[in-house]
Order: C-alpha cells, then structure tokens, then sequence
C-alpha cells in the first residue's frame, strides 16, 4: 500500500483528489493539510511514501515546505501538483527535491499512475512544461535579490523594504536596479509582474 499525503488550499479540491485516490486499490491517503507549514507536521507525523504539494498555499508555499518535508521525513517523494505552470515553478520544484510536477488540468488516471512511477523511482513531468522551461532559461534573479523583489511587491518603499530585510537602503536600491535590469522591466511593478509570469518568485 502506498501512504499519500495531501497539501492543498482548496477545500474541494482537496476531497476530489481524496476521493480519486481512494478508489485506486494501492494507494492510501494518510494526510490532509490546508499550508505549507502544517503539511510539514502533517508529513512528520504520517511520515507518508508520497505527498502531492500544491504551490501557492497560505503560510508558505509548497516550493518552501517541500525541502522541510524532504528534512522531516527522508524517504518520501514529494510531487508538485499546481494550477500555475510556470517554468520557474518546474526549475524551482525540482531544486526543492522534487520528484514530479504535474498541472492540474491532466487526466485524472495519470495522477494514481505517477504517484507509482514516483515510488519506483521514476521523475515525472509534464512534457510541455518541461519544454517550456528549457526554452526559458534559468531564474536570472539571485536569492536575495528575489527577496528583495518580493519584499517591494506590495508598493513598500525602499526604507520599509531595508527595515523589513536588515539591510541599508543603498543595497535595496542596488538590488532592486539589478533585479529590474535582469528581468528586462523598466520599473519595480513590472518586474515583479514578469518574474512572477515565469514563476521566477
């Protein structure tokens, strides 16, 4: 029997995949969780084979939780399991430790078939995202300048932003320059916008 564990937002979502995956003879759902941080206590207490990550969840995402997982309970593959195929989210996921990425608006068989795969031993991706990522590049942003990125998002200013970071509103205005010129955007709101377009925060 294959131990599941869930993390996803949505409520109905999340029963769908439940009830999906409960009809699948081999495979066992253990956990639920609503956020990142309580799928990592859900995951250390179930200490589940597979947990299927949604991305953008309250109180971190599942690209944040994942490695925390992966720490708590070693042996278990995590597959991400997002709305947003976005080719950094794909680079990011498999940087996190990630065995799968999967979009959810694939054929409802193939999730119970990966979630095999993935506990042979197998990675398995969505072949266009896949591509997509590949013809896009690597994320061109550094951590911090991500970081920092992030931090303005919400129209901040530069001292609320070194306040919020500890850092010296000379190196937020450096950081902020270089993440505009990086992601070719001629101000801070538009290159928030096209880095989040990529999955790149």
């Amino acid at each position: 029997m294959i131990r599941v564990m869930l993390a996803e937002d949505q409520r109905m979502v999340r029963g769908a995949l439940a009830a999906l995956l409960g009809l699948e003879a081999d495979l066992e759902v253990v956990g639920e969780a609503s956020g990142g941080a309580e799928a990592v206590a859900v995951a250390a207490r179930t200490r589940p084979d597979v947990v299927l990550l949604d991305i953008e969840m309250p109180d971190r995402d599942g690209l944040a939780a994942a490695p925390e997982i992966r720490a708590a309970v070693p042996d278990c593959k995590i597959m991400i399991l997002t709305t947003f195929g976005r080719p950094g989210y794909l680079r990011r996921a498999m940087e996190a430790g990630a065995s799968a990425f999967l979009v959810k608006d694939g054929p409802a068989q193939e999730l119970a078939a990966a979630i095999r795969r993935v506990v042979a031993g197998e990675r398995v991706i969505d072949p266009a995202l896949a591509a997509a990522a590949l013809s896009a590049g690597p994320n061109p942003l550094s951590p911090r300048e991500r970081d920092v990125l992030e931090a303005g998002a919400d129209g901040s200013t530069v001292a609320d932003i070194a306040g919020r970071l500890h850092l010296s509103e000379g190196t937020v205005r450096n950081y902020l320059s270089s993440a505009i010129n990086k992601v070719g955007a001629r101000n801070r709101i538009e290159a928030v916008h096209t880095a989040r377009a990529q999955g790149w925060l």
